[in-house]
C-alpha cells in the first residue's frame, strides 16, 4: 500500500481526532479536515506538468498537505532545504531532477527576505482561489467508504518513488536520494514495533521535513498510526519547543543531539514529564546531553543511527535493549554486517570495519546517477561509508565516517576519536571540530577548529599527548567564531576544512 493511502485509512478511522496542532497558522486540524484539505490540494496541483514537484515549506500542516496532495496526483515531491541558500537549493534541485514547479509560501519567502523565482506557486494563492463548490466536492468525496476513496487517488506498487531527498552535502555535493513508499513504510512499521507506539501517543514535530529524519518520524509515522502531533516550524526555538511539550503533554519526540542540547539548556524541570521516550539521531549523542536530560528530566535519550539512503533508521536503542554509547540493535527487518575495509570479508563480533545494510529500508537509488548507485549498493547491500562494529550482544557501535579517518605518516587516525577526547578536555562552553589539511610529507595534518580561543592551549595539548598517539594530536588550533553548521544540527565539515585550509595557507605566507 502507498503512504497517502495509509493516511486515508487513518483519516477515516480517526476523523474527529486532532491530527496537527499547527503552530505556523495557530489552527488545529482534525484528521477529517486534513483529508478534505489534501483532496482540495490534489485538485489544485493536478494541472502541474511533469513527474516532480518541488516543495519549499517549513514543518507545518501546509507542507504535509503539499506532500499528500502531490502523491495523490501520482507525482513525486522533491523536498528542498530552505534554511541555508534556499534559492540556490531550488536551482540545484531543478537541475538534478528536471522539473519547474515549486510549491512554497509567500510568508516563508518574506521571512527569509527572498524574492520569488519563476514557476513558484504559493499556498496562499491556492487557498484564496478555493471556492465553496471545491470545498463541498472534497467534503463529499471524503465521506466515501475507504476502499472507494483509495481508488480515487493515485494507486500502484509500493515500490514507486514517494519522495526525493538530498543528502546533507557536509562532505561532498548533495545527491538526490529516491525513497519508495515501501522504504519509508518499512521504517515506520519497525519503529512502531520497537518503541511500542500506539494511536494514543502524541508527537512533537519540529524537525525539517526536507530531511529524512523529520519526514519519516515527524510526519509519516504519526499520520500512519493516527497520532496527534504539534508541528512547529523552527527547531531552534528551544524554550518554545520545551513549553509546547509541556502544554500538549506530548509522549514522544525525536531530535538531533545539538537540538536536544538546546532544549536541555532552555527547558524548565517538568517540561518533559509527559515524554515516554526521546530519540536522538543524525549525530553522536554526547555524554553531557544524555547525562543532563537524565539528571534534569529523568529521561534517558535513546540513541539511534540511520542515513538518508535507509529511510532513515538502521538501528536504535529502545526500552528493554539499551547500551549507553552504542547506536542500538538493528530494527526488525534490517540486516547489518561489518566488512573488512581492505578485503571485503565479513567480520565477526567486536571487529571494526565498514557498516553494510540490507532490507526494505534501502533506497531505490540516486536519481540519474547509476554509477554512484552501483558503487554504494552491491547485491542489495548498502555501503553506508561508516566504520563500526557489532558486539557480542548484537549492539552496533559507530566509530565514524570512513571519510573522517585520515592517513598521517602511513597510520590511520580517527578524527572522531580526536574530536571526542578534545571535547572532554575543553571547557564545556567551547565547541570544537577536528579536520585534516594536506601535508606534502606526511599526507595530512590533524587540526582543530574551535569557537573561541579562551582556554590554555598549552595545558590542553599536554593532556592530549597523554591520551592520543603523537600523530593524532592537532598540530594547530584555528579559532572560527561561528563554526559552520548544517540545518540538521551537523557540523558542515566541508566548510570547516576549507576555512582551516585557507587559514593555514595565510599562515604559511607570513
Amino acid at each position: 500500500m502507498m503512504l497517502h493511502q495509509r493516511f486515508i485509512q487513518s483519516a477515516k478511522k480517526y476523523g474527529k481526532k486532532i491530527a496537527v496542532y499547527d503552530q505556523a497558522t495557530g489552527q488545529d486540524f482534525t484528521y477529517s479536515k486534513m483529508l478534505i484539505a489534501s483532496l482540495i490540494l490534489k485538485s489544485s496541483l493536478a494541472k502541474i506538468r511533469g513527474r516532480y514537484v518541488g516543495i519549499l515549506l517549513p514543518t507545518s500542516v501546509g507542507c504535509m498537505l503539499g506532500v499528500l496532495g502531490t502523491l495523490m496526483n501520482g507525482k513525486v515531491p522533491v523536498m528542498i532545504n530552505y534554511s541555508t541558500g534556499a534559492i540556490e537549493n531550488c536551482h540545484y534541485a531543478r537541475e538534478k531532477c528536471h522539473f519547474k514547479t515549486i510549491l512554497t509560501s509567500r510568508k516563508l519567502l518574506e521571512k527569509l527576505d527572498l524574492e520569488p523565482i519563476d514557476h513558484m506557486i504559493f499556498v496562499e494563492d491556492i487557498l484564496s482561489k478555493v471556492t465553496l463548490v471545491d470545498k463541498l466536492k472534497a467534503a463529499a468525496m471524503s465521506k466515501l467508504p475507504t476502499p472507494i476513496l483509495k481508488t480515487m487517488v493515485h494507486g500502484g506498487s509500493d515500490k514507486q518513488i514517494s519522495v526525493i531527498l538530498f543528502t546533507s552535502g557536509s562532505e561532498k555535493e548533495p545527491k538526490a536520494v529516491q525513497l519508495s513508499h515501501r522504504n519509508i513504510l518499512s521504517n515506520v512499521e519497525a519503529s512502531i514495533q520497537v518503541f511500542g507506539i500506539s494511536p494514543d501517543d502524541s508527537c512533537m514535530s519540529m524537525l525539517p521535513l526536507y530531511h529524512v529524519f523529520g519526514l519519516t518520524v515527524n510526519m509519516w509515522l504519526p499520520l500512519v498510526l493516527g497520532n496527534s502531533m504539534v508541528a512547529h516550524p523552527n527547531p531552534l526555538e528551544y524554550h518554545k519547543i520545551s513549553s509546547l511539550v509541556r502544554k500538549y503533554k506530548l509522549t514522544y519526540m525525536a531530535a538531533t543531539p545539538a537540538f536536544f542540547y538546546g532544549y536541555l539548556q532552555k527547558s524548565e524541570p517538568g517540561d518533559f514529564s509527559s515524554i515516554r521516550f526521546a530519540i536522538a539521531g543524525a549525530d553522536k549523542l554526547p555524554d553531557k546531553v544524555y547525562d543532563g536530560f537524565l539528571k534534569k528530566h529523568g529521561i534517558s535519550i535513546f540513541e539511534g543511527y540511520g542515513t538518508t539512503e535507509t529511510s532513515p533508521v538502521i538501528s536504535t536503542n529502545h526500552p528493554g535493549a539499551h547500551k549507553i554509547g552504542s547506536i542500538g540493535k538493528p530494527i526488525p527487518g534490517v540486516r547489518v554486517r561489518i566488512e573488512d575495509i581492505e578485503s571485503g570479508e565479513t567480520l565477526g563480533p567486536d571487529l571494526e570495519g565498514k557498516i553494510l545494510v540490507k532490507g526494505d529500508l534501502v533506497m531505490e537509488g540516486y536519481l540519474n546517477d547509476i554509477e554512484e548507485t552501483s558503487r554504494r549498493i552491491r547485491g542489495g547491500w548498502y555501503d553506508t561509508g561508516d566504520i563500526g562494529l557489532i558486539d557480542k550482544d548484537g549492539f552496533l557501535w559507530h566509530r565514524g565516517r570512513l571519510k573522517r579517518f585520515v592517513k598521517v605518516g602511513g597510520e590511520m587516525v580517527s578524527l572522531v576519536k580526536v574530536e571526542d577526547v578534545l571535547s572532554h578536555l575543553l571547557p564545556k562552553d567551547v565547541i570544537c571540530c577536528v579536520v585534516d589539511i594536506p601535508n606534502p610529507t606526511k599526507g595530512a595534518d590533524v587540526v582543530a577548529a574551535v569557537a573561541t580561543g579562551n582556554f590554555d592551549k598549552g595545558k590542553i595539548l599536554k593532556k592530549l599527548k597523554k591520551e592520543l598517539p603523537s600523530i593524532a594530536v592537532p598540530r594547530q588550533f584555528y579559532v572560527i567564531d561561528d563554526i559552520p553548521m548544517m540545518s540538521s544540527g551537523k557540523v558542515n565539515f566541508r566548510e570547516v576544512e576549507k576555512i582551516c585550509r585557507d587559514l593555514s595557507a595565510k599562515g604559511a605566507k607570513k
